[in-house]
């Protein structure tokens, strides 16, 4: 359990660093919302993925790189639009 709430914290904080326009309203909704909460975990996963895949660079499929780089873009515009209610 609590390596779970470290890799929601670890994606906490590189979204408030990419998102700094909703920083504090992020740090706010994540202390109270654990849907919030979960999904800044789950962007930690997907960036983290996304790093080793870039880092492996001619091994990685395109397509799967793509996928990632998606998934990233897409966790921090529900987040953004979240923080923006």
């Amino acid at each position: 359990m609590s390596t779970e709430i470290d890799q929601n914290r670890r994606g906490l904080v590189k979204l408030m660093l990419r998102l700094p326009a909703v920083r504090g309203r992020l740090q706010i909704l994540s202390a109270t919302n654990a849907g919030i909460f979960s999904l800044c975990g789950a962007f930690e996963e997907a960036s983290s993925t996304l790093d080793r895949l870039r880092s492996e660079d001619s091994q990685v499929d395109p397509i799967v790189l793509r996928e990632y780089e998606l998934l990233c873009e897409e966790i921090e515009q529900d987040i953004l639009e979240r923080c923006r209610r």
